[in-house]
């Protein structure tokens, strides 16, 4: 056997060490026992008051909703109020040039028209007006009315006013 160095009291370095690291492990085992106790309470005092906040919740986003709504409602309506604004002056706009090529169109036609020989509206109800009178005429004198016949002179046609 190998001899022994005499006793000596006073810790040994690797003493020390396993005493430092025992004191860490029970410092870190106590640290983790209360994060442990305190997620417990935690959760514990959630499961009390979770329906309180999750009513609450709910409540609050009912709240943010309505006022999300009524504020896109509101943008909605101004801008299909500009939009509407647009589309009337745009259509006031466009009704001017339009009614000047209408008339611009109808005065063209009727030009060709009378070109080509075509009686305008007056010209026919001076014509219609005349056989009117033709035919009031002819009848009086089938009927032997004695008496002075009806004019059968027509009326100044229009086409002759208008020139």
């Amino acid at each position: 056997m190998i001899p022994r160095p005499p006793h000596d009291d006073s810790p040994s370095p690797a003493d020390e060490a396993g005493s430092h690291a025992s004191a860490a492990a029970r410092s870190a085992r106590d640290s983790a026992q209360q994060v442990w106790l305190a997620g417990l309470g935690a959760f514990a005092k959630a499961q009390q008051e979770g329906s309180k906040v999750f009513e609450s919740l709910v409540q609050e986003g009912l709240e943010l909703q309505q006022r999300t709504q009524t504020t896109a409602q509101q943008h909605l309506a101004e801008a299909a109020s500009r939009v509407g604004g647009v589309a009337s002056e745009l259509g006031a706009r466009a009704a001017g040039p339009w009614r000047q090529l209408e008339s611009v169109f109808e005065d063209r036609v009727a030009q060709a028209l009378s070109r080509l020989g075509v009686p305008t509206r007056q010209e026919l109800q001076a014509l219609h007006d005349r056989i009117d009178a033709l035919t009031r005429a002819l009848e009086a004198t089938q009927a032997g009315h004695s008496g002075p016949p009806p004019s059968t002179t027509a009326p100044p046609s229009a086409k002759s006013a208008a020139d």
